[in-house]
């Protein structure tokens, strides 16, 4: 029979081509995780509509003497925002948001270049994997639709009658950076292990535990997306109480804005309302999820999950100082990445149920 020769050192290049990968990729995660803090502090700030234009290339450079910024400001004042709301404001507070929203866009500009230079040198070099040239491809995609989200969703606020972005464009835009951190944290988790061993990994795997964590994941996306229609509208500082909203159960008058179908965007209270009533079912819903956790003979997947389950209780906790502080910017951006640091541990327990890590007998679960 014919032998095949292997190079001398292919497995170990294979090896350092998954390393290499992954490193870029948790620098790309890093990077995402600091634009939804930012991003968080851009929408606190009331900093979102301060660049009136989208300009990819030349918006990266800020304004650099007095007539810069003096152009700067008046197309701020042209804004709605600024004549009925901030017509007061000088050109020093004016900077002062400007640099939260440039600080913003600029952040999005180092994700879109760091994957561009990381996707192009890693495959000049022969280090992407085989069979992750699509995934990488995909997680570029995704960051440049993020960028024309992220303008689709300003324009909004700049036309007339608007004093911010449309929650859900708000919305629409913190869910796709929570997509896309998402995918990257999964890839980075499979990155972490060789594709033989995820293979055999995958024959031990819990279905059960994977569909009920997939779904844990989808619940908490939706809360993330309406979490964002709060913060949209400010609705968080509409009812500094809890567990009841003023003096009941229910919001006083939900249902007054016509459209009826504009309340649940538009009226403060009963976007609370709703954010809260779907927190308390998805953490119920997390201990469900936790409870099944719990039976796996797996040490790292049980460990994984009492993980989720304690996050699960500091979010709480953070969500409801949050409303009786009035959201105040501090307690309300730990909230946000408290949301990030959830959905990664929620998707890592999604991740072992699917791919149990091996362990001995001694450290299985009877």
């Amino acid at each position: 029979p014919k032998v095949v020769a292997i190079a001398p050192g292919s497995i170990d290049r294979a090896k350092g081509s998954r390393r290499a990968v992954r490193i870029w990729l948790m620098i790309l995660f890093a990077l995402v995780v600091a634009i939804i803090v930012v991003g968080g502090m851009t929408r606190l700030t009331d900093s979102g509509l301060s660049i009136t234009e989208w300009a990819p290339i030349a918006g990266a450079i800020p304004p650099l003497n007095a007539a810069d910024w003096q152009t700067a400001f008046t197309a701020y004042q042209a804004t709605p925002e600024f004549q009925d709301q901030n017509s007061a404001m000088t050109l020093a507070d004016f900077q002062y948001i400007f640099w939260w929203e440039w600080g913003h866009r600029q952040l999005g500009r180092t994700i879109g270049l760091v994957w561009a230079l990381g996707f192009v040198g890693l495959w000049a070099m022969g280090k992407v994997p085989t069979g992750w040239v699509r995934r990488l491809l995909i997680v570029g995609v995704l960051i440049g639709v993020q960028g024309a989200i992220g303008w689709w969703m300003v324009s909004s606020g700049l036309q007339s009658g608007m004093l911010d972005v449309a929650s859900y464009r708000l919305a629409t835009h913190l869910g796709m950076a929570f997509a896309i951190l998402g995918v990257i944290a999964w890839y980075v988790f499979s990155l972490g292990r060789r594709e033989g061993d995820l293979m055999q990994a995958r024959r031990n795997g819990e279905a059960r535990l994977f569909g009920m964590s997939t779904g844990l994941m989808h619940f908490a996306f939706l809360q993330v997306l309406l979490g964002a229609l709060v913060a949209g509208i400010d609705a968080g500082r509409a009812f500094p109480t809890w567990p009841l909203m003023g003096s009941g159960f229910f919001p006083p008058d939900p249902f007054t804005i016509t459209p009826l179908w504009r309340n649940f965007f538009e009226d403060a209270g009963l976007v609370q309302f709703i954010h809260r009533m779907s927190g308390y079912l998805l953490f119920a819903f997390g201990i469900v999820v936790w409870l099944r956790a719990r039976k796996s003979a797996n040490g790292a997947t049980r460990s994984a999950f009492h993980a989720v389950l304690a996050m699960f209780v500091v979010q709480m906790g953070l969500g409801i100082a949050t409303v009786l502080y009035s959201a105040p910017l501090q307690i309300a951006i730990v909230h946000q990445l408290g949301a990030v640091v959830l959905w990664v541990l929620i998707i890592r327990g999604r991740f072992l149920a699917r791919y149990p890590v091996p362990q001995s007998i001694r450290g299985a679960k009877a």
